[in-house]
């Protein structure tokens, strides 16, 4: 069995690293459009995921309507095992209101480093 490179596991923690420095939390989103959240529901973590050290990023597609209300997601990348805990976090979060639907992009951390309730 080869042995792994120092060096990767090193690149790894350095990219995780600055992932979570500009994430900040265990469950974060970044929005790439001009439609503020006003309200973020918690993302339920899977506990056995957690656990197990397993953790990742889903990136989210949302479509917001014109009141702010999330009509849909669509998962395009990411964590495929994760990806309904964070699905099911955006269909509930709240955004700004808007003169027509948005197509929005988030992304949704899960890092089971993290202190739970942040």
């Amino acid at each position: 069995m080869a042995m792994p490179h120092p060096y990767k596991q090193s690149l790894a923690t350095f990219c995780l690293c600055v992932l979570l420095l500009f994430c900040g939390t265990p469950a974060h989103s970044q929005e790439t459009n001009a439609r503020k959240v006003l309200k973020r529901a918690p993302v339920q973590y899977p506990s056995i995921l957690k656990s197990k050290g397993i953790g990742g990023i889903v990136r989210l597609k949302v479509f917001v309507k014109p009141d702010g209300t999330v009509r849909d997601t669509e998962v395009i990348g990411g964590n495929p095992i994760l990806a309904e805990s964070a699905q099911k976090s955006v269909m509930q979060w709240k955004f700004s209101p808007g003169s027509s639907e948005t197509m929005m992009e988030v992304s949704v951390v899960f890092d089971p480093r993290a202190e739970s309730g942040s």
